[in-house]
């Protein structure tokens, strides 16, 4: 009944057979597919600006953000670019919020729009429209943040909600407002006008040629009204939005309901540039790896790697804090995880070494087309992740010494890893000479360090 409930909680129909044989009973699958899932049929791979910008982008920015990613990365995968928070206040500052005056950009309904001091294309109430159309041009996509809520300005001022007799104020609770940031108040699933107001705003987006949007403060405390409220107003806005809730940690007693509502949803708080951060995703990528499937990912949250902190929310102008042996790291277990790829630096600031980090297709397609992801084994600090090849009789193995000191080997078997014969054993990240297996592979790790393998049927 474990495997039952844990599958059922993936919105997946399972049905159990038992052989006359006194086998174990055989577990079969049947996916019931939600069509919102279409839209992230693999993880999300882009930029966001919120590592290096804070609430304080500007459009040149995206657009010279935009332009690198056309140039050196849409070849390889990478397609989102993401203006993330406040992108509605002509006031904001690096290194936190400016709560103490804020100039909020607001059309007559209570919808937030972009602040022209920042994004001046969205003059005369254009919105987001021109700077969608130029990310679109260059055969990439547009996504945006936004708060949960209805904004307390909208409150106050009785906007009216489009299409309807009511306003603002007949639908907002102040009960659950947001601990960190108090733009917005919450909207009460239980009051008339709550589903037509998340319409309205969606409708807006639509408009725009919005194709992402990472709607935050939804995840911890979990607001499943809210989340159900944004949901049917992407459905019913005729344009497709991959869904991505922040921040983390939900929880995953709330696995089945995200699943059938978001595309993705946070796993962690914000993650920054330092091992302290690091250490503790691989838990909670293996606690998470059971609800990876097409269509609906956990979220590891963002690459904080590159330039980042311009203007950020924390800490200085820098590059990344990670060291090179820890960056690789950081992208194996993304990879192996199949965590959606949002880079936090600003990207026409990038080395070669970070180019280099965003450009291999071997860990790339890990990340994009593996299958059965999981954690194959955990023990004083060394950890062995696999997955499938699909269509093959390949795996990906993954080696991680997350201790602070001392090298170490690490090992797996082919029995282990559920498979016979003989292997070639490729290091995704060299070019060294494959290595012939046919029983055991062992690989010495360095701290912080990792190992990329693929296991290649040999013929």
């Amino acid at each position: 009944m474990r495997i039952k409930s844990k599958l059922a909680a993936l919105g997946l129909a399972v049905l159990i057979t038992a052989s006359c044989t006194g086998q174990q009973p055989k577990t079969v699958v049947q996916k019931q597919e939600k069509p919102f899932w279409q839209q992230a049929k693999t993880p999300p791979m882009g930029w966001n600006s919120w590592d290096c910008y804070g609430p304080t982008v500007t459009e040149a920015e995206v657009k010279a953000n935009a332009d690198y990613m056309s140039e050196k990365l849409k070849q390889h995968g990478w397609e989102y670019v993401i203006v993330d928070i406040r992108w509605f206040v002509e006031n904001d500052k690096a290194g936190g919020y400016n709560e103490t005056d804020p100039i909020y950009t607001m059309d007559e309904y209570g919808r937030f729009m972009p602040a022209v001091k920042k994004f001046p294309s969205a003059a005369d109430g254009k919105g987001f429209k021109s700077l969608a159309d130029y990310v679109h041009s260059k055969g990439l996509k547009f996504g945006i943040h936004l708060m949960r809520g209805v904004p307390v300005l909208a409150v106050k001022k009785k906007c009216p909600i489009l299409g309807t007799k009511l306003t603002a104020a007949d639908i907002y609770s102040e009960k659950m407002q947001c601990r960190w940031l108090h733009d917005m108040y919450t909207v009460d699933s239980l009051k008339e006008g709550a589903q037509s107001y998340y319409n309205s705003i969606f409708n807006l987006y639509a408009s725009w040629g919005v194709d992402y949007v990472k709607v935050d403060d939804l995840s911890r405390p979990y607001h499943q009204g809210e989340i159900e409220f944004i949901r049917k107003a992407i459905d019913q806005s005729g344009r497709p939005m991959v869904f991505s809730t922040s921040p983390g940690a939900t929880s995953l007693t709330k696995a089945d309901h995200i699943i059938n509502h978001a595309n993705l949803w946070r796993i962690c708080d914000d993650f920054w540039d330092n091992w302290d951060a690091l250490k503790p995703q691989f838990k909670r990528c293996a606690d998470w790896a059971p609800y990876i499937g097409e269509g609906h990912w956990p979220d590891a949250d963002m690459l904080p790697l590159g330039r980042i902190s311009v203007r950020g929310e924390r800490g200085a102008d820098r590059m990344t804090g990670f060291s090179h042996i820890e960056q690789v790291t950081l992208m194996n277990l993304w990879a192996i995880f199949r965590s959606p790829l949002m880079f936090g630096g600003d990207l026409p600031s990038n080395d070669a070494f970070t180019l280099s980090l965003l450009t291999n297709d071997k860990v790339l397609d890990v990340n994009q087309h593996s299958s059965g992801n999981k954690q194959l084994k955990a023990e004083k600090g060394l950890v062995v992740w696999t997955a499938d090849v699909p269509k093959t009789a390949d795996k990906y193995v993954a080696f991680f010494n997350t201790n602070d000191t001392g090298t170490s080997d690490i090992s797996v078997t082919l029995k282990e890893l559920g498979v016979t014969g003989n292997y070639l054993v490729s290091d995704l990240w060299s070019k060294d000479e494959k290595r012939k297996v046919n029983d055991q592979y062992k690989v010495s790790v360095n701290p912080h360090a990792s190992v990329l393998v693929r296991f290649s049927k040999a013929k």
